[in-house]
């Protein structure tokens, strides 16, 4: 009777430990896998391309964006930065998106300006459907190499980044 019993126990042990590493594994692969976006592979309508002022970046919840005016074109670029995923802000002193965690900026096109990134901003393929602006969330276009200054002006005003 006294084995029965140090049997049941011992795998009962066995079985709570199998359960609560299954509880571990399971809350890790939640809080690691990455967010899918709302409006992930779908087309976003946007409005009218006069809700974009020249020299100016929007932010577009929706699709967890930015709509950015040059001033001569619009560009939808990903809020993740091209080195480690961070969330890019605009800002609106210098001009320029200034990645928070580790220093990389990118003029108003998404251009890589300075930092460890290894490349510009990805972006989203932007149309215009007569003046309404319309991003297709669907597909992701890799970000302009390194050293391409087709939209770069210097920075209007201070950095947003905290000086170090």
């Amino acid at each position: 009777m006294g084995s029965t019993r140090r049997e049941f126990l011992r795998n009962s042990w066995k079985a709570g430990g199998a359960l609560l590493g299954l509880a571990a594994g399971w809350t890790t692969y939640e809080s690691l896998r990455p967010l899918a976006l709302p409006a992930a592979g779908a087309n976003i309508r946007l409005g009218s391309v006069s809700s974009y002022a020249p020299e100016t970046a929007t932010y577009v919840t929706a699709g967890r964006l930015f709509v950015a005016n040059t001033g001569t074109r619009l560009f939808a670029l990903s809020q993740k930065c091209p080195h480690l995923g961070c969330r890019i802000p605009f800002c609106e002193s210098s001009g320029h998106f200034e990645c928070p965690c580790h220093g990389s900026k990118y003029d108003i096109g998404g251009e890589w300006i300075t930092g460890p990134s290894p490349r510009g901003m990805d972006r989203f393929p932007l149309t215009l459907d007569g003046d309404t602006v319309v991003v297709d969330t669907s597909k992701t276009v890799t970000g302009p190499e390194r050293g391409s200054k087709q939209y770069f002006k210097p920075a209007k005003g201070p950095s947003c980044a905290p000086k170090a």
